[in-house]
């Protein structure tokens, strides 16, 4: 039986960041029942990659039922209301006090059934100086600074990924996870609110502290900030190579047998971490001469030898013929659309996907 079998969640979203804690639920058993307005959720119209549907929608809402409600008419908020009764969850992420405005209050409807587990994702929090913003995943990794150690030298750039509405829905998916948890051992629901701005920062700790300590970070390309060497590096022949020295010892052993010359090991400019980094020019010029000195074959069989940490630089054609990429294949209304498996997977058990729903006749609606 799936771990969240017999739950009913009831989410009023749109986008990504809630889309993706709900679709987690799903995968894990609960009942989902997406709420979407009339026109349904824009994400719908992000693009039209995955066999004629938006990738984005396909991705975070398999295993879903969708509603479409008006929640500006009479009809659509009695259907709502009925909904809410009888859910043990209810997600949303609509504009800070949007709830609360068309009657549904996350407090009050807590207070009209106190097992009720509720989760709100905003931009900026509930309250706060900015808590009435709208806020979407580039405006937060620009307002709390990710951009600014994102990119090469010359410009900020923005992550590649929607890595702030991700990072929210997985935050929002462990919060509620912890309240299901608690609630089966006190009969209490819970009032979770989730701030994507809160997110990141709680994930931007490190260069934080970094700069209060007097080394504010430098954007640094494919490279880190307080390791070295770590970075990408070209050899004789064949494409580029990532390496990662993790500690002092594996330095050691780098320099005795990949760099050909021990001595750097025991040398006071390189041999701890901090010193590398200080001198992180001649660190990189010594690691890219040794990588010249091979071709990308013999770099790979040299590294994998002496048990060095590697990667190659990938795009998106490498990653989709990539060997060790786990796929599942959802149902949609267009057909069947393959992409990445979840990262977690329960060893001797098969998961089971929903597919993806298309948009329901509307219901109360007043246009």
């Amino acid at each position: 039986m799936p771990p969240l079998a017999g739950l009913t969640v009831v989410a009023i979203e749109q986008a990504v960041a809630a889309p993706f804690a709900s679709a987690r639920l799903a995968d894990a058993g609960a009942r989902v029942i997406k709420i979407e307005r009339p026109e349904g959720d824009f994400a719908r119209g992000y693009d039209d990659v995955a066999a004629g549907q938006s990738s984005y929608f396909v991705w975070l809402n398999r295993g879903k039922e969708s509603v479409t409600l008006d929640l500006a008419s009479p009809e659509g908020k009695a259907a709502l209301q009925a909904l809410i009764a009888d859910a043990d969850v209810l997600i949303q992420n609509l504009k800070t006090g949007s709830l609360a405005r068309l009657g549904f209050d996350p407090r009050a409807l807590r207070e009209r059934n106190s097992r009720l587990i509720t989760c709100s994702i905003s931009g900026y929090g509930e309250d706060g100086p900015m808590s009435d913003r709208k806020a979407y995943d580039l405006l937060i990794q620009a307002e709390a600074g990710l951009c600014s150690i994102t990119g090469g030298p010359s410009e900020p750039s923005r992550v590649g990924i929607s890595v702030v509405d991700i990072g929210s829905g997985a935050t929002a998916y462990a919060a509620i996870l912890e309240a299901l948890i608690r609630r089966g051992v006190t009969g209490e629901g819970a009032e979770i609110s989730v701030s994507m701005f809160d997110v990141m920062a709680d994930w931007l700790t490190v260069p934080l502290l970094n700069h209060e300590g007097g080394k504010s970070p430098r954007r640094v390309g494919l490279a880190h900030p307080s390791i070295a060497p770590y970075g990408i590096f070209q050899p004789k022949t064949g494409a580029p190579i990532l390496i990662s020295i993790q500690s002092d010892l594996e330095w050691v052993r780098f320099c005795r047998d990949f760099l050909g010359n021990g001595s750097h090991g025991d040398d006071p400019l390189f041999s701890t971490n901090v010193a590398r980094v200080r001198n992180r020019p001649e660190t990189d010029r010594m690691v890219g001469e040794a990588f010249a000195r091979y071709d990308a074959d013999e770099a790979i069989a040299a590294l994998s030898k002496i048990g060095i940490a590697f990667a190659s630089l990938n795009d998106m054609e490498g990653l989709s013929a990539h060997p060790h990429l786990r796929r599942i294949t959802v149902d949609s209304p267009n057909g069947p659309v393959s992409f990445p498996a979840p990262g977690a997977s329960f060893v001797g058990e098969e998961r089971r996907y929903g597919p993806v729903p298309a948009l329901k006749p509307l219901v109360g609606s007043s246009r």
